[in-house]
């Protein structure tokens, strides 16, 4: 692409948004502005190079105001856990960016965001990616599987117990890592192109609650078995152990998407968009080997 381009990724203080930013400034794909809710936490992106502008959801105009001269847009989800509306807001930036005659729009969706789907966000991605088809903008949906990363919250504590509990059966998840999706998102947001395609973003394969298990045991030193678990049981033993009962609900009904075969197949989007290979789910943890080896002797 010409440097003429002008790129704007979205909630760029998030981890996903910032990696994007400076994966766009390493390639000199373009002008690149980073769009944030709180400009603050990017003074170090500036001194890079992005131009920082102040863009909240809420506030429509502040992305009238962040567009201006901007080609293509990385629309990375909001992170609002009230359900509902992060639609809402997706929506009114999609309104805005149609004003604008945006070129092509980069969407973060969620794995097999359709009807049907248990996982209880699953509406509004759903919700958004029908905003988009209805907008006429050229986009480029990447439905983002689960994140790898977010092993390493659970899978420690299960190799402390010897036990690993899920409401997920024998399904699975095609996990893809964070650093993956960012590369994705930046390949995307700096290609030549200008149509409209939903592209499925996995790792290589499906994993299952039995096979992380495993690899704790082989990480750690410390047998793991997988304990399958009724989605009731498991929300209530979440709130039995404080977290709130709408958090559990979430939280298991990703659960009940694997057992149900929402985050698979894998796909090839990841080579297609990059032409390099996702990283796997045990490649991922063996980085983080002390960790599972010091849960296993705390």
């Amino acid at each position: 692409m010409s440097v003429t381009n002008s790129l704007l990724v979205t909630g760029a203080a998030g981890q996903l948004g910032r990696r994007v930013v400076e994966l766009l400034l390493e390639s000199k794909a373009g002008r690149v502005i980073a769009g944030t809710r709180s400009p603050e936490k990017c003074g170090d992106l500036a001194k890079r190079g992005a131009i920082v502008r102040k863009v909240d959801f809420d506030e429509p105009h502040t992305l009238s105001d962040a567009i201006a001269g901007v080609d293509r847009v990385l629309l990375i989800s909001t992170d609002s856990m009230e359900l509902g509306r992060r639609g809402q807001q997706h929506e009114r930036a999609i309104g805005v960016l149609v004003e604008a005659g945006i070129k092509q729009v980069v969407y973060t969706s969620l794995a097999r965001a359709e009807k049907g789907s248990p996982v209880l966000l699953a509406g509004d991605h759903i919700s958004t990616e029908k905003s988009l088809a209805e907008s006429g903008l050229g986009h480029t949906i990447l439905r983002n599987n689960l994140y790898t990363d977010l092993l390493m919250m659970s899978l420690p504590k299960a190799v402390a117990m010897g036990k690993l509990f899920a409401a997920a059966g024998t399904g699975g998840a095609a996990y893809v890592t964070r650093e993956d999706c960012a590369r994705a998102a930046a390949a995307a947001l700096s290609a030549a192109f200008e149509g409209k395609r939903t592209l499925e973003l996995t790792g290589p394969s499906v994993v299952t609650h039995a096979d992380l298990a495993s690899l704790a045991s082989e990480l750690s030193g410390k047998r793991v078995d997988y304990v399958p678990m009724e989605p009731d049981a498991l929300a209530g033993a979440m709130v039995t152990q404080g977290m709130p009962e709408a958090v559990a609900k979430l939280w298991v009904s990703f659960d009940v998407g694997m057992a149900r075969g929402f985050f698979g197949p894998a796909s090839t989007a990841f080579h297609e968009l990059t032409g390099k290979a996702p990283t796997g789910v045990a490649e991922f943890l063996s980085t983080h080997r002390q960790a599972f080896v010091a849960a296993a002797n705390g």
